[in-house]
């Protein structure tokens, strides 16, 4: 396995012991001390997934996260030992595709980043085919690619929001709730809770639909969950 994961962490003791176990389970670490180390290294080293802790001195998580999104789509865990929902919230906002709240298990942690590693396997592994597209108006998605276009303009949406977006339109007309949308399409026993699934059809929203408040795709079945539609 060559896939390369940097930790962006100040506190030493919890990077030796990620690193520890990462490298048992056959990654290259990479290592920075602060988020603007974080943001150097990414764009240098170019990783495959970003272990990013959210209190760090010169440039905090958030920050980091924030840069990291203007030039990468690379998945990105955020690391918080805040326990306070809004903090989290900020995070996915942001660009995140998941978080872990210290102290957490190490099994825990491993499992999601081997699931986030996993889409982005997918990703990379699939052959390009321009043929291979879903229409839907004026919004165009091309499974193989990983490419949403909006009258023909490419989309920059995260791995996490394309797999959201893609669960949905399969299942077009079909409504989900939180909880299954987290089961379906976060791939693995999710602990945190529904509002990562509100954030996220959010920010899709924010990119897909010309007016976000009274969008046109992704729409809301009050006191159930989320369906597309077109």
């Amino acid at each position: 396995m060559d896939k390369k994961i940097l930790i962006v962490d100040d506190e030493k003791n919890i990077v030796d012991i990620i690193a520890f176990n990462l490298k048992k389970e056959g990654y290259k670490v990479l290592r920075a001390g602060d988020g603007a180390e974080g943001v150097r290294l990414t764009m240098e080293e170019n990783p495959d997934l970003i272990l990013l802790d959210i209190m760090m001195p010169k440039m905090d998580g958030y920050e980091a996260c924030k840069k990291i999104r203007e030039k990468k789509n690379t998945p990105i865990i955020m690391l918080t030992a805040r326990a306070e929902e809004l903090d989290k919230v900020l995070g996915l906002e942001l660009g995140a595709d998941d978080y872990v709240t210290k102290p957490f298990g190490v099994r825990e942690l491993m499992a999601r980043v081997k699931a986030n590693l996993r889409r982005q396997i997918v990703q990379e592994e699939t052959i390009p085919d321009e043929t291979d597209g879903m229409v839907f108006g004026r919004l165009n998605i091309n499974l193989e690619r990983y490419e949403v276009r909006k009258d023909g303009r490419v989309l920059e949406l995260t791995l996490r929001e394309f797999e959201l977006l893609k669960f949905l339109t399969q299942q077009k007309g079909q409504v989900f709730s939180r909880e299954i949308l987290l089961e379906k399409v976060w791939g693995y026993e999710y602990f945190g809770d529904v509002r990562t699934v509100d954030v996220t059809v959010r920010r899709l929203r924010e990119k897909l639909e010309d007016d976000p408040g009274k969008p046109e795709y992704i729409l809301t079945k009050r006191g159930v969950g989320y369906y597309f539609d077109c």
